[in-house]
């Protein structure tokens, strides 16, 4: 005779790294029993987690337990597979046991553990579309992201400068493990959080639950502080990177427009993935007047220096010489201004650290957030002609290249394809103008249209790139860029 639901998961609870034996499968049943009713319900054939998770929420549905609505069903599903989750003084013993054998395999441990309790969303992100596009900087990453909501700039920006009083104070807080959510606020009973210490300090490492790329790490400080940009950064990332070699971490840029993320919760993001920036030659070395540093601008939409060395102590050094006279630099001719006339500042960069070649890499992206009645969302942000593809503030992701688009495109591109072979179509306004240009560019057939406006749509997000990037590729912005750098020695 087949299972039940019920009993199946016990088993699933049982066999896992959670702390109940078989002499608990009475204990178990009952505490399943609590979340979803009495009542074993129907054989099933179902035998994933997360299927078997999704038939005792329906049994919980049937038993009026807990009405159907997308939160309360997130928030019993993740209960459940709480219930196959080692607790959080387990995880960490077990994540440091395994570091002692590699950074590697500890790392692969608390991977495969937040992938099987469904913490990350591995089938929302399945839906996510993905591809290259060839551009003059490279093979650049385009995902339309079908597993979140697009953010909106002025949202970003307000919550940098709103101070929550609420519990947890952010979704970045360590606070959140365990946590059992509520109405606008997402579930975590099945979260964890491996302790670590970073620049001396305790952080916490995690993984994002809707990843947008491999190993999507979240690095948090369990301090509530905001975003800050300094020489303690830079300490930070080289000890995240001395610590998981095979990893990358970056930061946001600290302002608002320029900072892609959450401002009110100092925090960095990593993972394994070896983004197009990364891949990215030197356009001309520079010296910086340190020994046994390599410097060089790479050759990237947005102005990069690039720090290398096998002491992580000299990439610190010249990363907090470039931040900070950035931050006080200005040049007219390009429409570079560090502060306003108020005092307000512009200037911030985003560093991104990783390892090659046995070696510590240091790339500093330089941002300004300045906005002028011609570019009120921004100067150095994707500007009105692109919006219709990308209007987001350009993070931490973006800058290495990897575009994050919304996923009202999915749609909308299918309308633009039917206009661009003059079938019956709804396109939406905002795209027409670029369709049309489209149009007196290619010659447009059914079994063309789809590739040629992925390629079409990885141009734009080169643009979006090198409209955030403060320095341009051509003659004047280059030359720009060099009264920079000569500046630095």
């Amino acid at each position: 005779m087949s299972e039940t639901a019920v009993e199946k998961f016990v088993d699933l609870v049982i066999k896992s790294d959670s702390p109940y034996e078989d002499v608990d499968r009475i204990y178990v049943t009952n505490l399943i029993f609590r979340l979803i009713g009495d009542g074993f319900g129907e054989s099933t054939d179902d035998a994933s987690p997360v299927d078997l998770a999704n038939d005792l929420v329906e049994l919980a549905i049937s038993h009026q337990k807990i009405e159907d609505s997308i939160t309360n069903r997130e928030i019993l599903e993740d209960q459940l597979m709480d219930l196959l989750t080692p607790i959080p003084s387990k995880v960490n013993r077990i994540f440091w046991n395994k570091y002692q054998q590699s950074p590697e395999a500890a790392t692969d441990y608390f991977y495969r553990l937040s992938q099987n309790n469904d913490y990350i969303k591995t089938r929302a992100i399945a839906k996510n579309i993905s591809y290259t596009a060839d551009t003059d900087y490279g093979d650049l990453e385009i995902t339309i992201n079908l597993s979140k909501p697009e953010k909106d700039p002025k949202a970003i920006a307000a919550a940098g400068r709103k101070k929550s009083t609420s519990y947890p104070v952010g979704p970045l807080a360590i606070e959140n493990e365990g946590y059992l959510g509520r109405l606008g606020y997402p579930a975590r009973s099945n979260h964890r959080v491996i302790r670590m210490m970073i620049g001396g300090q305790p952080w916490g490492f995690q993984y994002s639950p809707y990843a947008y790329f491999g190993e999507h790490a979240i690095f948090l400080n369990q301090k509530h502080v905001p975003m800050k940009i300094s020489q303690q950064t830079f300490v930070n990332l080289t000890d995240i990177i001395k610590q998981l070699p095979h990893y990358f971490v970056g930061s946001n840029a600290d302002l608002p427009i320029v900072g892609g993320s959450l401002l009110a919760q100092d925090h960095y993001q990593g993972g394994r993935h070896n983004f197009p920036m990364m891949k990215a030659g030197i356009d001309r070395p520079v010296d910086l007047g340190i020994d046994g540093l390599k410097a060089g601008i790479v050759k990237w939409p947005m102005a990069t220096i690039r720090l290398q060395s096998d002491d992580a102590n000299q990439v610190v050094v010249a990363a907090t010489k470039i931040a900070d006279s950035w931050k006080q630099y200005s040049d007219e001719s390009v429409d570079i201004r560090a502060y306003s006339e108020d005092g307000t500042r512009h200037h911030t960069v985003t560093p991104i650290a990783y390892t090659k070649d046995g070696q510590y890499v240091l790339d500093i992206v330089l941002r300004d957030n300045q906005t002028s009645d011609k570019y009120p969302d921004g100067i150095f942000h994707p500007h009105k002609d692109v919006q219709h593809i990308k209007k987001e503030n350009i993070g931490l992701i973006e800058v290495m290249g990897r575009a994050i688009l919304p996923a009202r495109l999915k749609t909308e591109m299918k309308e633009v394809e039917k206009y661009l072979v003059d079938e019956d179509n709804e396109i939406a306004e905002y795209h027409k103008p670029w369709a049309d240009e489209l149009k007196a560019k290619h010659q447009f057939t059914k079994e063309n249209v789809s590739k040629i406006l992925d390629q079409e749509i990885g141009l734009v997000f080169a643009r979006v790139l090198e409209d955030a990037g403060v320095y341009k590729w051509n003659d004047k912005g280059q030359a720009a860029f060099d009264r920079f750098i000569d500046q630095l020695k």
